[in-house]
């Protein structure tokens, strides 16, 4: 498995129940600012391939919707029942509010995830919505 890939799927993995990510968050925290389609491909990838067993339904649009193609046994409809099982109100169009459930990590999170202190701070400036404010 590629470094990178091993980078999405360790960020999946650490998006608590109950929370969500966008494939956007996901790709600034593997380190691919403007990879959202590459996760959504690793992630599909990791299905068909039947390589890891990941909460592959965590990640969302970072509109608030379910966007899933439905590839594979991996179906919007499955997603939203996972979600749902999770405590997410989701309504009948795959729509939610993303701001309520989304995971938003601290630094300390992130430096035990591995990511680099230089590149942590670059996502400080750039993406501080994707952040708990402050360093606990």
């Amino acid at each position: 498995m590629s470094a990178q890939k091993m980078l999405v799927v360790k960020m999946v993995e650490s998006i608590p129940y109950g929370k969500v990510a966008s494939y956007g968050q996901i790709g600034v925290f593997a380190q691919m600012p403007r990879g959202a389609r590459q996760v959504g491909w690793i992630l599909n990838s990791t299905e068909r391939d039947g390589e890891l067993d990941i909460s592959w339904w965590r990640v969302v649009n970072n509109q608030g919707r379910i966007s899933i193609k439905g590839s594979g046994k991996n179906t919007p409809a499955l997603q939203k029942k996972l979600l749902e099982k999770e405590s997410l109100q989701i309504n009948d169009k795959l729509e939610f509010d993303i701001e309520k459930y989304r995971w938003k990590p601290t630094i300390k999170q992130l430096e035990a995830l591995g990511l680099d202190p230089f590149y942590i701070s670059h996502i400080q400036q750039k993406y501080p919505s994707f952040l708990t404010q402050g360093n606990n």
